[in-house]
């Protein structure tokens, strides 16, 4: 492996040291009662290397979801080399996420992902800070549909719906119910969001 994959993968192991050293504590003390100083010394890093990884505070935490920025515009780019339109490869997508309990699709009640997204949710600053993340995946999605004003206002409603999806079926395991009493409604649900999508959107089928 050459010196800069060398680097990169280091680079990428030290990312998710911190983050994770970092979550523990949140979910011990909560996000507000600890400082970015606690996690550079529990971390053993100084706080300017900290803030070199982490721009924000809570990056610290949104770090954990941070590859799936730009997932919806590889699902399309990866759909369209198997001969599938956009909507089809987002729908296939979204159906698998929830047939596998994805995280990221709400639809999971293991008791460490029910903690994480209890902080996430639960912490206005990070709520804020997700929707950076959510559009910039926007923006990486419009891109890869055409990056016209057209791909920009499907890549809005798309992202939108599979939001809404997850954060409907988070909703429902947050409130107590277990993954086998919401799969076949979250089934449902995202049957029904990507045929009103199609039908709003043909060019993307």
């Amino acid at each position: 492996m050459s010196e800069m994959g060398l680097r990169e993968r280091k680079r990428q192991r030290m990312y998710q040291a911190v983050s994770e050293v970092a979550i523990g504590l949140f979910l011990e003390r909560g996000f507000d009662a600890v400082s970015v100083a606690e996690v550079a010394a529990a971390a053993e890093i100084s706080k300017p290397t900290l803030f070199r990884y982490f721009p924000a505070k809570e990056d610290l935490v949104l770090h954990r979801i941070a590859d799936h920025e730009g997932e919806a515009a590889r699902v399309v780019v990866e759909g369209r080399a198997e001969g599938l339109a956009p909507l089809p490869a987002l729908r296939r997508h979204f159906l698998d996420g929830l047939a596998a309990q994805d995280p990221v699709t709400g639809l999971n009640d293991h008791p460490a992902v029910r903690a994480f997204y209890d902080l996430l949710y639960g912490t206005p600053s990070l709520v804020g800070r997700l929707y950076g993340y959510l559009e910039r995946a926007e923006a990486a999605l419009a891109e890869a549909l055409g990056a016209d004003l057209d791909a920009r206002l499907a890549a809005g409603q798309i992202i939108a719906v599979r939001r809404i999806l997850a954060e409907e079926n988070w909703r429902r395991i947050a409130a107590g119910e277990r993954v086998a009493d919401v799969r076949a409604d979250a089934v449902a649900a995202a049957e029904r969001a990507f045929a009103v999508l199609s039908a709003g959107l043909p060019r993307l089928t």
